[in-house]
């Protein structure tokens, strides 16, 4: 037997009686009183039913991405846009593996900036090769003490980004044993 909502006047019958043993399923007293807790509860179903939506950075509401980069430890700096900002907390697992690589610090880089950026390793003794270029992604003699390479941003010139936090990220990606140089590039 159908019952009618109070709150709108509608026939409907409260799905919470499919909870119940068979008794009380036919009671349209009780119907109509299941229907007062299906209201209320009603937007909390739908949020635990769609939970999964709430903890992907890239379509949670705006205000829920400060929640889940905090549970990773990320605090934004400047120059992070907000698309940026979410791709680099749905990256986050990717990048802590990649952690201390050319791999992992590139797409650091390129989440930041938007732009990927040209890594070259020093290697002493290496042979020259084509893509070599002298002062650019190659210097003779060491930069310094331990490995070096060297990290080319190429970016257009309208685009904002901050230098210290650019050296951030270097610092926080790069094995503990190097030294680098970093080249920013706008045109």
């Amino acid at each position: 037997m159908p019952t009618v909502n109070s709150k709108n006047g509608n026939n409907r019958e409260s799905h919470y009686l499919n909870y119940l043993p068979g008794l009380y399923r036919d009671d349209q007293f009780m119907g109509q009183y299941l229907n007062l807790f299906e209201d209320i509860m009603g937007p909390l179903e739908r949020t635990v039913d769609n939970l999964e939506k709430y903890f992907d950075p890239m379509i949670t509401p705006e205000s829920l991405v400060p929640w889940l980069a905090s549970w990773l430890d990320l605090k934004p700096g400047p120059g992070w846009t907000k698309k940026r900002w979410r791709e680099l907390i749905k990256s986050a697992a990717l990048l802590h593996r990649l952690r201390g690589t050319k791999r992992g610090l590139s797409e650091y880089l390129r989440i930041y900036t938007g732009s990927v950026p040209e890594i070259s390793e020093y290697i002493p003794g290496m042979s020259l090769g084509e893509e070599t270029i002298l002062g650019v992604n190659t210097k003779i003699g060491s930069a310094g003490t331990g490995n070096h390479f060297t990290v080319t941003l190429e970016l257009d010139k309208d685009d904002e980004i901050d230098a210290d936090t650019v050296r951030a990220i270097i610092e926080s990606q790069k094995p503990a044993h190097t030294v680098y140089t970093l080249q920013v590039k706008q045109h």
